[in-house]
């Protein structure tokens, strides 16, 4: 019993977020049903399904997909009604909401989540015993559920998207740092193709981190642009450094590609493997040193030097690599030069002084993740422009 208890209290205190994030939603399905029941006819039911099929972990997640599922919903709970009168309750009227809400959810681009959300939350709508005044009483439900759900959300996570957009860089550097500094340490041991193979395989798996970081910056980012809580500017600065993080994960893949290859050749000689351990320990100071600075006031220019270090360290490891260019295979030459464009591209994130973290702008999020970017009232009227210019055409042929 006593094994059971420590396993069960470790259970949630080892996943801090997972249940703030569960007993957040509890708490507010619970109010939604109480608000729902004390302000509408038997509406506290419909109240607490439509705020835990919205809540999330984001307050701009939530006021976005929000709204835009009140507006989903409503839509397809409006003719669908339509067809609840002519056809009754019945194949055709579920069929025809969830093929409407379905069709208006991905129009209105509300994301995945929502796709499967609104049709739902219009079939609790339109149930059975549907009349004119209970599909008025589900629809402000709807509204009821909806809106707790969005000052819910605000909190569910203990950190801003800001915030979680720090963590995510913070972590995702360590990482990075600690990988690098493992393989300068193989290195110098004298290093196997199983343990180069095993970096890479590493390296692989910061490199799968970037779209839930990219994804996280952005959302930091358009928090910034509406809300009073959050600044643009260190919204903006957030974004950078993820951009920055993304192109040095992506130098640490190509590293670590680059020592597994070198395994390969069987011509390969050990008398500059010191000298790239060395620049190896470098890099990982240097990303370690950065991840320090992040809360500093003096970022900027210690930053500067920390880069500048880097910088110097590619310098003397391309000085070592041209000194033994006579005793070194001429593909074993080509993989050391490419370790020191490797440096030289992280420095460059380092101090984000490349050009290609602020004149190449980035794609926005993956579809799965996305939500709205426009308001759902400007989404129903390009909806409506598409459908009109549609019905013409058809008419004309």
């Amino acid at each position: 019993m006593k094994k059971f208890l420590t396993w069960f209290i470790r259970l949630f205190t080892n996943r801090r977020t997972w249940v703030r994030q569960i007993v957040v939603a509890s708490l507010a399905s619970t109010t939604a049903w109480l608000i729902g029941d004390s302000l509408v006819y038997k509406g506290g039911l419909v109240a607490a399904i439509v705020c835990a099929l919205s809540i999330r972990i984001s307050l701009y997640k939530s006021v976005r997909e929000g709204l835009g599922q009140i507006v989903g919903t409503a839509i397809g709970a409006g003719v669908a009604l339509l067809t609840v009168h002519y056809f009754s309750f019945g194949p055709v009227a579920i069929g025809t909401t969830v093929l409407l809400c379905s069709v208006v959810a991905r129009g209105l681009r509300l994301g995945e989540v929502a796709s499967v959300n609104v049709p739902v939350t219009a079939l609790i709508v339109i149930g059975p015993g549907i009349s004119g005044s209970t599909a008025e009483h589900r629809l402000l439900s709807t509204l009821i559920g909806a809106a707790v759900a969005i000052v819910f959300s605000y909190f569910s996570h203990a950190n801003t998207p800001a915030g979680r957009t720090v963590n995510q860089i913070a972590r995702l550097g360590k990482r990075s740092a600690e990988l690098i500094s493992l393989m300068s340490q193989g290195v110098a041991a004298g290093f196997t193709q199983k343990q180069a193979g095993s970096w890479l395989a590493k390296a692989r798996l910061l490199v799968e981190e970037i779209p839930n970081l990219r994804s996280q910056a952005i959302e930091a980012r358009r928090y910034a642009k509406w809300s009073p809580l959050a600044e643009v500017d260190e919204a903006e600065s957030l974004y950078i450094q993820g951009v920055a993080i993304e192109h040095m994960v992506v130098q640490v893949r190509s590293m670590a590609r680059t020592l597994f290859d070198s395994t390969l050749d069987s011509n390969r000689k050990e008398i500059i493997d010191k000298q790239i351990a060395a620049a190896l320990s470098a890099t990982g100071n240097a990303i370690f040193e950065k991840l320090q600075l992040l809360q500093s006031e003096s970022f900027d220019k210690q930053i500067d030097n920390i880069a500048k270090n880097l910088r110097l360290a590619a310098d003397k490891f391309t000085e070592e690599i041209i000194a033994n260019a006579d005793n070194l295979p001429r593909t074993q030459f080509v993989r050391c030069i490419s370790l020191v464009s490797h440096m030289k591209i992280i420095a460059n994130s380092l101090d984000e002084s490349s050009p290609a973290l602020h004149s190449v702008s980035t794609p926005g999020e993956p579809t799965s993740v996305k939500v709205i970017g426009m308001s759902p009232i400007t989404r129903i009227g390009k909806l409506g422009q598409v459908m009109q210019g549609a019905i013409r055409t058809f008419l004309r042929r």
